[in-house]
């Protein structure tokens, strides 16, 4: 698979931070059950909520604390009856089941990607 080649300015406006999950509850009413996410990004940006399939690798409970990069800056999206405010990025396991990315040392909650 090619990637598609963009400008440094296009990668720039994507806005990447760095924020801890303060609350994790399971969700069922989609296809593929979800974990509904509320994750602090600080002061400056503050909570923000998103929708992630994490179930097959992850429980609540182990979420809570957890420090987790995500996109902050695109559009709002509806996915079911809530709406997710940032994309929580994660890579696919042999199983193609999310892993979240995440520092392995403990950082400011909003620090943003360079």
């Amino acid at each position: 698979m090619t990637s598609k080649i963009i400008n440094y300015d296009q990668f720039e406006k994507v806005d990447i931070r760095l924020g801890t999950i303060i609350e994790a509850k399971e969700y069922d009413e989609l296809k593929k059950p979800s974990i509904l996410l509320k994750i602090d990004f600080g002061t400056n940006i503050g909570i923000k909520k998103s929708s992630a399939q994490l179930r097959k690798n992850y429980k609540c409970s182990d979420l809570i604390n957890k420090q987790v990069i995500a996109v902050i800056n695109f559009k709002p999206k509806q996915i079911g009856k809530i709406i997710s405010e940032v994309l929580v990025l994660a890579l696919p396991d042999n199983e193609s089941e999310a892993i979240l990315l995440s520092p392995q040392i403990k950082l400011e909650n909003g620090v943003k990607l360079y």
